[in-house]
């Protein structure tokens, strides 16, 4: 499949899911999640983590604010933050040290954590991903590029039933996959 061809059909896919996703309530979202993330404590990965990339997610991703206030303190959270056209990551010690940054999103301010080889677990949001593990950003190739720099971290994909796909998601060279992808039920 040709580049274009290849971007039409990710940006197809991406229409398709907002479209179901706004059939949902935010508080259907916010049940869907709360239970995803109740399995996502007993993972053995998360379990055994002491360093975990999440992500303060958008209104219409699995919400994990109330995720991270719960374990902060109890395992090193980060979080990421834009920064021109890569993804920094900070600590998170709490809401406090929230900041409005790109797109919205309330990212943690302070110093960048600089250790990747520390990172053990990296949550990962998404668009949509299908059972190879491939997944679909926004399209601006944020996390494509940070996820290589983790070369310890189990990426795990969290996403809706709706955003788990059948079909083989269209994919270049460049685009990480994620090991595995835990949804809700």
């Amino acid at each position: 499949m040709k580049s274009e061809e290849l971007r039409a059909k990710k940006n197809q896919l991406r229409q398709s899911v907002r479209t179901i996703k706004a059939s949902y309530s935010p508080e259907e979202l916010e049940a869907l999640s709360l239970s995803l993330l109740q399995r996502l404590e007993h993972h053995p990965r998360f379990v055994e983590a002491r360093t975990v990339l999440l992500y303060h997610s958008l209104p219409d991703e699995v919400y994990t604010h109330a995720f991270i206030n719960r374990w902060c303190g109890k395992k090193e959270i980060l979080l990421p933050t834009v920064v021109g056209d890569d993804l920094e990551l900070h600590h998170y010690v709490g809401p406090e040290c929230l900041v409005h940054g790109h797109y919205g999103i309330l990212e943690p301010s302070g110093e960048p954590f600089m250790d990747y080889e520390r990172i053990t677990l990296a949550i990962i949001p998404g668009m949509a991903f299908d059972c190879m593990g491939n997944r679909l950003g926004r399209g601006k190739g944020y996390y494509d590029r940070l996820l290589p720099r983790l070369p310890h971290a189990y990426k795990l994909g969290l996403c809706f039933p709706f955003q788990f796909l059948d079909e083989e998601i269209p994919h270049e060279p460049h685009d990480c996959q994620v090991d595995e992808v835990l949804m809700s039920k």
